[in-house]
């Protein structure tokens, strides 16, 4: 129990190094406390090839989400460079979406097997974040009307958080027959 609330831990730590250093233009503590994070969890995974296809999931998603927030105009993102050619979203941000996927096999695992609790609480906690990383750190600014981009935040995190939520429950949690 105790290591799956230092991943919780540590995601925060990341959160927080990546939302301060985009809101004053560096990308790129965030990105590497993201990289050490996943590297240290697929380190202590037990099922590591697991663990790194829902990371890939999770980049996808944060690919596409944040990519569609960007690209419709809705949020500007600090230190939006670097990103992927195609997909807008920042790098520290898909950082964001990697770490936060590893975090679901531990304190959030019951997620996994609730999946209206995980649309609320994806729905509500995914924007709730963006609000606190805008609000607080400048790391994203959005474009008024400002409950537009939030909106597109929520539908994609209430589709997300259970896709990835079962899918870590599948995958990392439930063992396969022998």
């Amino acid at each position: 129990m105790i290591a799956s609330w230092s991943s919780v831990i540590g995601y925060q730590l990341v959160w927080f190094v990546a939302v301060i250093f985009a809101g004053r233009g560096e990308p790129w503590p965030g990105v590497i406390a993201a990289l050490a994070f996943v590297g240290w969890q697929l380190g202590v995974s037990a099922r590591p090839r697991a663990a790194l296809r829902i990371v890939t999931i999770a980049v996808l998603c944060g690919v596409t989400i944040d990519g569609l927030v960007r690209g419709w105009h809705l949020a500007d993102y600090a230190a939006a460079m670097p990103a992927l050619p195609t997909a807008g979203a920042p790098l520290w941000i898909l950082g964001l979406w990697a770490c936060f996927s590893l975090t679901l096999g531990g304190p959030l695992r019951a997620l996994g097997t609730r999946p209206v609790l995980a649309v609320l609480i994806g729905g509500i906690g995914g924007p709730l974040a963006y609000a606190g990383a805008a609000s607080g750190w400048a790391a994203l600014t959005f474009e008024a009307p400002a409950w537009r981009a939030l909106a597109v935040l929520a539908a994609g995190w209430a589709m997300a958080m259970p896709l990835l939520a079962a899918l870590s429950h599948r995958w990392l949690l439930v063992r396969a027959p022998a």
